[in-house]
Protein backbone atom coordinates (compact mmCIF):
# COMPACT_ATOMS: atom_id res chain seq x y z
CA UNK A 1 0.00 0.00 0.00
CA UNK A 2 1.30 3.43 -0.97
CA UNK A 3 0.50 6.29 1.39
CA UNK A 4 -1.77 8.82 -0.31
CA UNK A 5 -2.22 12.33 1.03
CA UNK A 6 -5.55 13.09 -0.63
CA UNK A 7 -9.10 12.68 0.68
CA UNK A 8 -10.35 12.15 -2.87
CA UNK A 9 -8.91 9.63 -5.31
CA UNK A 10 -9.44 7.82 -8.59
CA UNK A 11 -9.18 4.03 -8.39
CA UNK A 12 -8.95 1.27 -10.95
CA UNK A 13 -8.92 -2.51 -10.58
CA UNK A 14 -6.06 -4.68 -11.79
CA UNK A 15 -6.30 -8.46 -11.41
CA UNK A 16 -3.80 -9.46 -14.12
CA UNK A 17 -1.43 -7.97 -16.70
CA UNK A 18 -3.92 -8.33 -19.57
CA UNK A 19 -5.25 -4.89 -18.72
CA UNK A 20 -1.90 -3.37 -17.72
CA UNK A 21 -1.35 -1.52 -21.04
CA UNK A 22 -4.79 0.04 -20.62
CA UNK A 23 -4.10 1.00 -17.03
CA UNK A 24 -0.82 2.69 -17.87
CA UNK A 25 -2.52 4.71 -20.60
CA UNK A 26 -5.34 5.62 -18.19
CA UNK A 27 -2.88 6.85 -15.55
CA UNK A 28 -0.96 8.86 -18.15
CA UNK A 29 -4.18 10.38 -19.53
CA UNK A 30 -5.35 11.53 -16.08
CA UNK A 31 -2.03 13.24 -15.48
CA UNK A 32 -2.03 14.73 -18.99
CA UNK A 33 -5.35 16.51 -18.43
CA UNK A 34 -4.07 17.95 -15.15
CA UNK A 35 -6.21 16.07 -12.65
CA UNK A 36 -5.52 17.20 -9.08
CA UNK A 37 -6.20 13.73 -7.74
CA UNK A 38 -4.07 10.56 -7.75
CA UNK A 39 -5.02 7.23 -9.31
CA UNK A 40 -4.68 4.24 -6.98
CA UNK A 41 -4.46 0.75 -8.44
CA UNK A 42 -6.59 -1.71 -6.47
CA UNK A 43 -4.86 -5.03 -7.04
CA UNK A 44 -5.79 -8.55 -6.05
CA UNK A 45 -3.51 -11.48 -5.21
CA UNK A 46 -3.95 -12.71 -8.80
CA UNK A 47 -1.74 -9.90 -10.20
CA UNK A 48 1.51 -11.27 -11.59
CA UNK A 49 4.94 -10.05 -10.31
CA UNK A 50 5.70 -8.26 -13.58
CA UNK A 51 2.54 -6.19 -13.04
CA UNK A 52 3.77 -5.09 -9.64
CA UNK A 53 7.18 -4.25 -11.12
CA UNK A 54 5.68 -2.08 -13.86
CA UNK A 55 3.59 -0.10 -11.36
CA UNK A 56 6.49 0.34 -8.96
CA UNK A 57 8.79 1.54 -11.75
CA UNK A 58 6.28 4.28 -12.59
CA UNK A 59 5.54 5.16 -8.94
CA UNK A 60 1.83 4.46 -9.42
CA UNK A 61 0.17 4.06 -5.98
CA UNK A 62 -1.30 0.65 -5.17
CA UNK A 63 -3.57 -0.93 -2.58
CA UNK A 64 -4.30 -4.62 -2.10
CA UNK A 65 -7.96 -5.62 -1.96
CA UNK A 66 -9.76 -8.92 -1.50
CA UNK A 67 -11.09 -10.61 -4.63
CA UNK A 68 -14.88 -10.41 -4.34
CA UNK A 69 -17.25 -13.13 -5.53
CA UNK A 70 -20.87 -14.01 -4.76
CA UNK A 71 -21.39 -16.76 -2.19
CA UNK A 72 -23.04 -18.90 -4.89
CA UNK A 73 -21.20 -19.49 -8.19
CA UNK A 74 -22.58 -17.55 -11.14
CA UNK A 75 -21.62 -18.91 -14.55
CA UNK A 76 -20.00 -16.36 -16.87
CA UNK A 77 -18.51 -18.74 -19.43
CA UNK A 78 -19.64 -16.42 -22.24
CA UNK A 79 -18.02 -13.38 -20.61
CA UNK A 80 -15.29 -14.58 -18.25
CA UNK A 81 -14.22 -10.98 -17.54
CA UNK A 82 -17.27 -10.67 -15.29
CA UNK A 83 -15.69 -12.91 -12.65
CA UNK A 84 -13.24 -10.07 -11.99
CA UNK A 85 -15.88 -7.35 -12.09
CA UNK A 86 -17.37 -8.07 -8.65
CA UNK A 87 -14.18 -6.65 -7.12
CA UNK A 88 -15.03 -3.25 -8.65
CA UNK A 89 -17.48 -2.93 -5.74
CA UNK A 90 -14.60 -2.60 -3.27
CA UNK A 91 -14.36 1.23 -3.52
CA UNK A 92 -17.55 1.44 -1.44
CA UNK A 93 -15.49 0.02 1.45
CA UNK A 94 -12.60 2.53 1.26
CA UNK A 95 -13.86 4.66 4.13
CA UNK A 96 -10.45 6.27 4.60
CA UNK A 97 -11.42 8.49 1.63
CA UNK A 98 -14.19 11.07 1.29
CA UNK A 99 -14.69 10.38 -2.40
CA UNK A 100 -13.59 7.55 -4.66
CA UNK A 101 -14.19 7.45 -8.40
CA UNK A 102 -13.73 3.96 -9.80
CA UNK A 103 -12.57 3.82 -13.42
CA UNK A 104 -12.18 0.81 -15.67
CA UNK A 105 -8.66 0.22 -16.92
CA UNK A 106 -9.82 0.23 -20.55
CA UNK A 107 -10.46 3.98 -20.50
CA UNK A 108 -8.55 7.12 -21.41
CA UNK A 109 -9.40 10.58 -20.12
CA UNK A 110 -9.41 13.24 -22.84
CA UNK A 111 -10.59 16.22 -20.78
CA UNK A 112 -10.27 17.09 -17.11
CA UNK A 113 -13.28 15.79 -15.18
CA UNK A 114 -12.25 16.64 -11.62
CA UNK A 115 -15.70 18.20 -11.19
CA UNK A 116 -17.00 14.69 -10.54
CA UNK A 117 -15.22 14.84 -7.18
CA UNK A 118 -17.67 17.59 -6.14
CA UNK A 119 -20.98 16.00 -7.17
CA UNK A 120 -23.38 15.96 -4.22
CA UNK A 121 -24.20 12.46 -3.05
CA UNK A 122 -26.66 11.36 -0.37
CA UNK A 123 -26.20 7.76 0.68
CA UNK A 124 -29.45 7.79 2.67
CA UNK A 125 -31.52 9.27 -0.15
CA UNK A 126 -31.76 9.04 -3.93
CA UNK A 127 -28.14 9.98 -4.69
CA UNK A 128 -26.27 6.92 -3.42
CA UNK A 129 -23.65 7.03 -6.18
CA UNK A 130 -23.29 8.52 -9.66
CA UNK A 131 -22.78 6.70 -12.97
CA UNK A 132 -23.74 6.79 -16.62
CA UNK A 133 -26.34 4.50 -18.13
CA UNK A 134 -25.40 1.16 -19.58
CA UNK A 135 -26.16 0.96 -23.30
CA UNK A 136 -28.65 -1.90 -23.57
CA UNK A 137 -28.90 -1.86 -27.37
CA UNK A 138 -26.73 -4.97 -27.78
CA UNK A 139 -25.33 -3.61 -31.07
CA UNK A 140 -23.19 -6.71 -31.65
CA UNK A 141 -26.30 -8.90 -31.26
CA UNK A 142 -24.71 -11.19 -28.69
CA UNK A 143 -27.03 -14.19 -28.36
CA UNK A 144 -26.46 -14.67 -24.62
CA UNK A 145 -27.47 -11.10 -23.73
CA UNK A 146 -30.92 -10.60 -22.17
CA UNK A 147 -33.79 -10.44 -24.66
CA UNK A 148 -34.90 -7.06 -23.29
CA UNK A 149 -31.54 -5.48 -24.20
CA UNK A 150 -32.94 -3.62 -27.20
CA UNK A 151 -32.68 0.03 -28.36
CA UNK A 152 -36.19 0.96 -27.20
CA UNK A 153 -35.18 0.09 -23.62
CA UNK A 154 -31.97 2.12 -23.69
CA UNK A 155 -31.61 5.34 -21.71
CA UNK A 156 -29.50 6.85 -24.49
CA UNK A 157 -32.22 6.27 -27.08
CA UNK A 158 -34.50 8.48 -24.99
CA UNK A 159 -32.04 11.36 -25.46
CA UNK A 160 -31.79 11.26 -29.25
CA UNK A 161 -34.02 14.32 -29.67
CA UNK A 162 -32.10 16.37 -27.07
CA UNK A 163 -28.40 15.98 -27.93
CA UNK A 164 -27.39 19.21 -26.18
CA UNK A 165 -29.03 18.03 -22.96
CA UNK A 166 -27.30 14.67 -23.31
CA UNK A 167 -23.95 16.48 -23.01
CA UNK A 168 -24.96 17.80 -19.57
CA UNK A 169 -26.87 14.98 -17.90
CA UNK A 170 -27.99 11.41 -18.31
CA UNK A 171 -31.57 10.25 -18.76
CA UNK A 172 -33.40 9.59 -15.45
CA UNK A 173 -31.99 6.53 -13.69
CA UNK A 174 -35.40 4.86 -13.81
CA UNK A 175 -35.85 5.12 -17.57
CA UNK A 176 -35.81 1.99 -19.72
CA UNK A 177 -34.14 -0.87 -17.88
CA UNK A 178 -32.61 1.54 -15.37
CA UNK A 179 -29.15 -0.07 -15.48
CA UNK A 180 -25.93 1.83 -14.89
CA UNK A 181 -22.59 1.04 -16.49
CA UNK A 182 -19.99 0.02 -13.90
CA UNK A 183 -17.06 1.51 -15.81
CA UNK A 184 -17.20 4.78 -13.90
CA UNK A 185 -18.70 4.97 -10.42
CA UNK A 186 -18.64 8.11 -8.28
CA UNK A 187 -18.72 6.80 -4.72
CA UNK A 188 -18.88 8.18 -1.20
CA UNK A 189 -17.41 5.23 0.69
CA UNK A 190 -19.62 3.95 3.49
CA UNK A 191 -19.52 0.84 5.64
CA UNK A 192 -23.31 0.84 5.63
CA UNK A 193 -23.47 0.79 1.82
CA UNK A 194 -20.72 -1.80 1.60
CA UNK A 195 -22.58 -4.02 4.08
CA UNK A 196 -25.67 -3.79 1.85
CA UNK A 197 -23.57 -4.80 -1.15
CA UNK A 198 -22.05 -7.78 0.70
CA UNK A 199 -25.51 -8.84 1.87
CA UNK A 200 -26.66 -8.94 -1.76
CA UNK A 201 -23.49 -10.81 -2.78
CA UNK A 202 -24.48 -13.44 -0.22
CA UNK A 203 -28.01 -13.74 -1.61
CA UNK A 204 -27.96 -16.39 -4.37
CA UNK A 205 -31.57 -15.64 -5.33
CA UNK A 206 -30.37 -12.19 -6.37
CA UNK A 207 -26.92 -12.84 -7.82
CA UNK A 208 -28.09 -15.70 -10.05
CA UNK A 209 -30.02 -13.06 -12.02
CA UNK A 210 -27.11 -10.64 -12.41
CA UNK A 211 -25.95 -11.07 -15.99
CA UNK A 212 -23.48 -8.20 -15.71
CA UNK A 213 -21.97 -8.70 -12.25
CA UNK A 214 -21.22 -5.47 -10.38
CA UNK A 215 -23.38 -3.14 -12.45
CA UNK A 216 -26.35 -5.50 -12.23
CA UNK A 217 -25.98 -5.65 -8.46
CA UNK A 218 -25.72 -1.87 -8.06
CA UNK A 219 -28.64 -1.21 -10.40
CA UNK A 220 -30.82 -3.69 -8.51
CA UNK A 221 -29.77 -2.94 -4.92
CA UNK A 222 -30.03 0.83 -5.43
CA UNK A 223 -32.72 0.93 -8.11
CA UNK A 224 -33.64 4.50 -8.98
CA UNK A 225 -31.26 5.82 -6.32
CA UNK A 226 -28.25 6.68 -8.46
CA UNK A 227 -27.35 9.97 -10.14
CA UNK A 228 -27.33 9.69 -13.96
CA UNK A 229 -24.27 11.29 -15.52
CA UNK A 230 -23.86 12.42 -19.11
CA UNK A 231 -22.37 9.87 -21.46
CA UNK A 232 -19.33 12.17 -21.91
CA UNK A 233 -17.92 10.85 -18.61
CA UNK A 234 -18.18 7.20 -19.68
CA UNK A 235 -18.32 7.36 -23.45
CA UNK A 236 -18.68 3.74 -24.49
CA UNK A 237 -16.98 3.40 -27.86
CA UNK A 238 -20.10 1.68 -29.23
CA UNK A 239 -22.20 4.81 -28.63
CA UNK A 240 -20.38 6.55 -31.47
CA UNK A 241 -22.14 4.36 -33.97
CA UNK A 242 -25.28 3.13 -32.22
CA UNK A 243 -26.17 6.51 -30.65
CA UNK A 244 -24.65 8.87 -33.21
CA UNK A 245 -27.58 11.23 -32.57
CA UNK A 246 -26.00 12.34 -29.27
CA UNK A 247 -22.29 11.56 -29.73
CA UNK A 248 -19.94 14.51 -30.11
CA UNK A 249 -16.22 13.76 -30.58
CA UNK A 250 -15.18 17.16 -29.25
CA UNK A 251 -17.17 16.89 -26.02
CA UNK A 252 -16.12 13.41 -24.87
CA UNK A 253 -14.20 13.55 -21.59
CA UNK A 254 -13.55 9.88 -20.97
CA UNK A 255 -13.62 7.06 -23.54
CA UNK A 256 -14.47 3.52 -22.47
CA UNK A 257 -13.18 0.77 -24.75
CA UNK A 258 -15.86 -1.79 -23.99
CA UNK A 259 -15.94 -5.24 -25.58
CA UNK A 260 -13.14 -6.89 -27.55
CA UNK A 261 -10.72 -6.33 -29.09
CA UNK A 262 -9.11 -3.76 -26.83
CA UNK A 263 -7.08 -1.03 -28.58
CA UNK A 264 -3.76 -2.48 -27.36
CA UNK A 265 -4.63 -5.84 -28.93
CA UNK A 266 -4.63 -4.49 -32.49
CA UNK A 267 -2.95 -1.29 -33.63
CA UNK A 268 -4.46 -1.64 -37.10
CA UNK A 269 -8.08 -1.49 -35.92
CA UNK A 270 -10.37 0.67 -38.03
CA UNK A 271 -12.34 1.70 -34.94
CA UNK A 272 -12.10 5.51 -34.89
CA UNK A 273 -11.74 5.92 -31.12
CA UNK A 274 -8.95 3.35 -31.00
CA UNK A 275 -6.76 5.93 -32.74
CA UNK A 276 -7.24 8.20 -29.72
CA UNK A 277 -5.95 5.44 -27.46
CA UNK A 278 -2.84 4.92 -29.55
CA UNK A 279 -2.11 8.66 -29.66
CA UNK A 280 -2.28 8.70 -25.84
CA UNK A 281 -0.22 5.54 -25.41
CA UNK A 282 2.47 6.60 -27.90
CA UNK A 283 2.85 9.85 -25.94
CA UNK A 284 3.14 7.83 -22.71
CA UNK A 285 5.81 5.50 -24.07
CA UNK A 286 7.82 8.42 -25.51
CA UNK A 287 7.73 10.31 -22.22
CA UNK A 288 8.71 7.21 -20.24
CA UNK A 289 11.69 6.59 -22.50
CA UNK A 290 12.87 10.14 -21.78
CA UNK A 291 13.23 9.20 -18.10
CA UNK A 292 14.71 5.79 -18.75
CA UNK A 293 11.62 3.59 -18.48
CA UNK A 294 11.67 1.10 -21.34
CA UNK A 295 10.29 -2.19 -20.01
CA UNK A 296 8.11 -3.08 -22.99
CA UNK A 297 4.80 -2.09 -21.45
Amino acid sequence: MTTIDSPKVWTTLLTNTKYLPGLLALDFSLKSVGSKYPLIVLYTDTLEPEGHEALKLRSIPTKRIEYLLPSAHKDYENDVRFYDCWSKLQPFSLVEYERVIQLDSDMIVRKNMDELMEIALDIEGDRVFAASHACVCNPLKKAHYPKDWIPSNCGYTSQHSTPEEALKTGAPSTIGLGICNGGLQVVQPSQKLYDQIVKTLNSPDATQNYDFADQSLLSDTFRGRWVPLSYVYNALKTLRWCHKEIWNDDEVKNVHYVLSPKPWDNRESEEFTHKWWWECNDARVAKEKEVGINDGW
